[in-house]
């Protein structure tokens, strides 16, 4: 009996535990469109993103339209962002972009994106394990660049366009290393003319870039084992000149214009 009464009594409780769950589930259904933002801000403030991605994402559900809605697009971003959701905020950026293309803060959206594939390849474990990241694959240093390109292209004023330029130089010099990277590995299987090839590019597409003395190193030697002495003695001779100057800078480039014009170079060289 008393076994039974235990019994019934725990079903009792599971059920009427059960009864109150769609209550709790949907208590934001009477909140109003700012009190759903109010509380995002307020969960992001707590640094608990999950809950500021979901009353962003309510919000928008529930009032689609309207400044709140809009404000939500693009604070949605940098939730995703700091919840280390790396596609979901090209996903929210782009849908950003494509619904508010005059939005005063639509440049922020473009930053957050080259920030963000900027940031790809920092895992957990490299945070740790020391690793150069010339060395990576680059699809999302390219990613990056073209992101970064585009805010600079677009909003050249932006406040944004100080640190994405800085960020392209660094992914620059990154992009041609790896290069750098992918012609010693020829010359140690003697594949000269793919190793002189690969650095020849460097030389004509990342000229501002610190890996152009290593690949006119490579040019010479690579040149000098195929018995190409003429090419050879012209790498030599530019090499030698810029090591007289101190700098590897093509005079009369400007740097601007060829950070701008190195994504659209670099993709034509990975093609082949």
């Amino acid at each position: 009996m008393h076994t039974f009464r235990f019994l019934w009594i725990l079903t009792f409780l599971f059920t009427s535990g059960c009864s109150l769950l769609p209550e709790q589930i949907d208590q934001t259904k009477d909140w109003s469109a700012s009190q759903f933002y109010s509380e995002a801000k307020e969960a992001m403030r707590d640094s608990d993103y999950d809950q500021a991605i979901k009353y962003y994402e309510g919000l928008e559900a529930r009032f689609p339209f309207g400044r709140f809605a809009t404000q939500s697009q693009l604070d949605i971003i940098y939730a995703y962002y700091k919840n280390n959701e790396p596609d979901s905020v090209t996903a929210a950026a782009d849908r950003f972009i494509k619904l508010h293309p005059q939005n005063p803060y639509v440049d922020y959206a473009y930053y957050l994106k080259g920030l963000t594939n900027y940031n790809r390849d920092h895992s957990f474990t490299s945070r740790f394990i020391p690793s150069d990241p010339s060395q990576r694959d680059p699809g999302a240093a390219l990613e990056s660049f073209k992101d970064f390109e585009q805010l600079l292209l677009l909003y050249p004023g932006s406040k944004y366009a100080d640190d994405a330029r800085q960020r392209m130089r660094y992914l620059r010099n990154n992009l041609a290393k790896y290069q750098i990277h992918v012609a010693r590995y020829y010359m140690k299987r003697d594949a000269y003319l793919a190793a002189a090839n690969r650095a020849n590019r460097v030389v004509a597409n990342f000229q501002r870039s610190t890996a152009v003395q290593e690949a006119l190193e490579i040019m010479v030697e690579a040149y000098t084992r195929l018995e190409m002495e003429d090419l050879a003695n012209d790498a030599k001779r530019v090499l030698t000149l810029n090591q007289q100057k101190g700098t590897f800078d093509v005079p009369g480039q400007d740097d601007d214009e060829s950070l701008t014009e190195t994504i659209w170079n670099f993709f034509e060289l990975d093609k082949n």
